[in-house]
């Protein structure tokens, strides 16, 4: 799927604005006159192609939008939603040897110990799933969610995982996943970018912000991180003696200029900057009405467990309905917190996890049923994940007393509800011990294969061409999973 021209010679690339300006001949006060009176030097050039437009997928989609809220640090699944009874007979054994051989720890060393679980499971819903007692809101609309035992990754450290998960490497430079969608498909959001990230946890993901980067992608695929308190996004607002009519006139200038580079050198970048400029101007009207939560009815704040003028998880969740409500197709939640290593009360099973867990459950069910009662959630795709899973054993760190687990890349369990996702429905088997999967293996590039193709792409199309290649999400990987769609 390529939307764009191929690439004009290098040398055209090379003329920048500045080499215009400096041989333009009208000047620059000419061009800001005609744009600032009309005409057609205010009209888009003859075949520019709008980036932000809706484009058709390849086939009928279930999903038409995307909510992913990432547990950034990686919940522990023997905690969650991945019972291993056995974990709890052993607790405190020596780790059998089987599962050390040829293992790598990103910080366990010499023989740890089985840790069982300190929670409580029980069956919920028709499917009866088990689901831990730190999840009572979810476990209450169990059959809503298509839960994921059995996912597994290549990486076992937070920033090569999270890049992994959403962009198809674990090295920096490539698209994330919502850039790539908002590549395929456009948005429906005129007002509004068509990817937007929000954060919580007073913590950026370990990868940091190139997990909403648009790679080589044109930048007008990058996420929009917005904020929940201050200017909802950094300078959407006017500065001090700039009132919106001289702005207005400003933007038209420039996008002139910008047009008649894009005609001259037929640099895509430069396309996309029109857009974007385009784009900011009208956000500054659109941006702080969605972003007001205080607009919400009593009850629905409620319900979220959300707080206005504050910087909260639950914010996040009400804002995530809200943002696709308006037709932005991939919304991102980044949650820091769930690095759960044992050394201290701020990052073990006992008190930091209760804690994640109490602040996440209620929004997440909210979230789900509030989608469910507009009619959004069967076209919207709802994810819930980490980046990697956490190992059946104690860490136990420097010969730490708190109880934590170290990364495990072999399982992990997500879930999904709404958007084709297959509701009701548990995939995947691991070990007794949940160290290794023995049914229905779902590898990172599997997953990513079958949310594209929900969204109605295929992996294999959905392609860039950079440094003499056509680059994907999936790389050269990935194949369907069809359990776990409707």
């Amino acid at each position: 799927m390529q939307p764009y021209p191929a690439p004009y010679l290098d040398h055209f690339r090379s003329i920048t604005r500045r080499h215009f300006l400096g041989q333009c001949r009208i000047g620059v006060g000419a061009i800001a006159l005609a744009s600032l009176m009309g005409g057609a030097a205010s009209a888009s050039p003859p075949g520019r192609v709008d980036p932000f437009a809706p484009r058709p997928p390849h086939f009928p989609a279930r999903a038409k939008r995307v909510i992913w809220l990432h547990m950034a640090g990686s919940p522990p699944q023997q905690d969650l939603f991945d019972y291993k009874p056995l974990l709890n007979k052993l607790n405190g054994q020596p780790c059998p040897d089987e599962l050390l051989a040829g293992e790598r720890f990103a910080f366990i060393k010499g023989h740890p110990k089985v840790l069982g679980s300190p929670y409580k499971f029980a069956r919920h819903g028709q499917s009866g799933a088990w689901i831990s007692e730190l999840m009572p809101n979810l476990a209450s609309i169990a059959d809503d969610l298509t839960i994921v035992r059995s996912m597994r990754t290549d990486q076992f450290n937070h920033a090569p995982a999270q890049l992994f998960l959403y962009t198809g490497s674990p090295l920096l430079g490539r698209p994330s996943f919502g850039s790539w969608v908002t590549y395929g498909l456009g948005t429906e959001a005129s007002d509004l970018p068509g990817f937007v990230v929000l954060v919580s946890g007073n913590k950026t993901p370990s990868a940091g912000k190139s997990v909403w980067g648009s790679g080589f992608l044109p930048t007008v695929f990058q996420g929009v991180q917005c904020r929940t308190s201050g200017d909802p996004v950094l300078y959407v607002t006017d500065p001090d003696g700039m009132d919106r009519e001289s702005r207005r006139g400003s933007l038209d200038a420039l996008r002139r200029l910008n047009e008649l580079e894009a005609e001259r050198s037929g640099a895509p970048e430069t396309a996309t900057r029109i857009s974007q400029y385009e784009l900011a101007f009208r956000m500054q009207v659109s941006v702080p009405d969605v972003m007001d939560i205080s607009r919400e009815s009593p009850e629905t704040i409620e319900a979220y467990g959300a707080a206005p003028g504050e910087t909260r998880f639950a914010n996040n969740c009400l804002l995530a309905r809200r943002l696709v409500e308006r037709g932005v197709r991939f919304v991102q939640l980044f949650d820091w917190g769930w690095d759960t290593h044992g050394t201290g009360p701020y990052d073990d099973i006992i008190t930091q996890l209760p804690k994640k867990c109490g602040e996440t459950d209620r929004p997440i069910a909210a979230l789900i049923t509030d989608l469910k009662r507009r009619g959004l959630l069967d076209e919207t795709l709802v994810v819930w994940s980490g980046e990697f899973g956490r190992t059946c054993m104690n860490e136990e760190r420097n010969g730490s007393t708190f109880l934590g687990r170290d990364h495990h890349p072999h399982c992990f369990s997500m879930f999904m509800a709404g958007g084709g996702a297959r509701p009701g429905y548990v995939h995947g088997e691991t070990n007794e011990l949940g160290s290794r999967i023995v049914s229905g293996d779902v590898h990172v590039h599997d997953l990513q294969a079958t949310i594209l193709r929900l969204l109605g792409m295929d992996h294999e199309r959905l392609t860039y061409r950079f440094q003499g290649r056509d680059f994907r999400l999936t790389d050269v990987h990935g194949r369907l999973v069809p359990e776990l769609m409707a």
